[in-house]
């Protein structure tokens, strides 16, 4: 299918079949947006291919691909393009459940706040995307917020992801990456899903209070790392 994107009716429609399947959660996505003319437009003659995504990474890399080679123009601020591409790609960011029910979550998920910037990264496919795009140098220090399930950021993303010094200071990622990102498994490291010593969300919690005392972007990834307390040790 040719990469388009909805127009304000289609994103009206697509917005209304979020809160309906809040109380129908089993009612199947309308497809029919993606290609009517009166709730789509055409944006380029590049081919979307109907893929499965390994990881939130390997979303971004396509994407990143597509969007070049499509020669869209400021592309994280339309949001008509990634609600296409979110009702394009419905069943990854939104899987069915027992019983083919769907848990949308909040709307910013499928239809970006991009007037919003805490909100801007809960974007499932914009989200991977700009986080890739901030690390274009060297995209694979942003494995570590980029390894889980396209339709499940994690934690740390959760924690980190709001406040875009943090999200694209390259330090903070490559240290996210060195304690959470397994190279041999191509994902997590086993345990670093709790909620514990040594977590995630304990590493972003101690993140923002070292922002208060340390010049995150003077410091390098050893030096960010070295200042973590002995509960990291089992990560680092």
């Amino acid at each position: 299918m040719k990469l388009r994107r909805l127009t304000e009716s289609g994103i009206t429609q697509f917005g209304q079949y979020l809160e309906q399947l809040k109380a129908a959660p089993t009612t199947p996505p309308p497809t029919w947006l993606l290609t009517d003319e009166t709730t789509s437009e055409a944006v380029s003659d590049v081919e979307v291919v109907a893929r499965e995504f390994d990881s939130r990474f390997d979303a971004a890399q396509y994407l990143d691909a597509l969007v070049n080679s499509s020669g869209i123009q400021a592309a994280e601020r339309n949001v008509g393009l990634w609600a296409w591409l979110s009702l394009f790609y419905f069943d990854q960011v939104c899987p069915t459940k027992d019983g083919g029910a769907r848990k949308p979550g909040e709307r910013a998920r499928h239809i970006p706040d991009v007037e919003n910037f805490q909100r801007y990264y809960r974007h499932l496919l914009l989200g991977p995307f700009a986080i890739y795009r901030a690390h274009a140098d060297a995209p694979t220090r942003a494995r570590g917020v980029l390894m889980t399930q396209v339709n499940a950021p994690g934690d740390v993303v959760e924690q980190l992801a709001s406040r875009q010094e943090l999200i694209t200071n390259r330090s903070v990622m490559s240290a996210v990456t060195t304690l959470y990102y397994d190279t041999g498994q191509a994902g997590p490291k086993k345990g670093s899903g709790g909620k514990g010593d040594g977590s995630p969300r304990r590493l972003a919690d101690i993140i923002n209070q070292y922002d208060l005392t340390y010049d995150l972007y003077a410091l390098s990834a050893d030096g960010l790392l070295g200042l973590l307390p002995k509960e990291f040790d089992r990560f680092r």
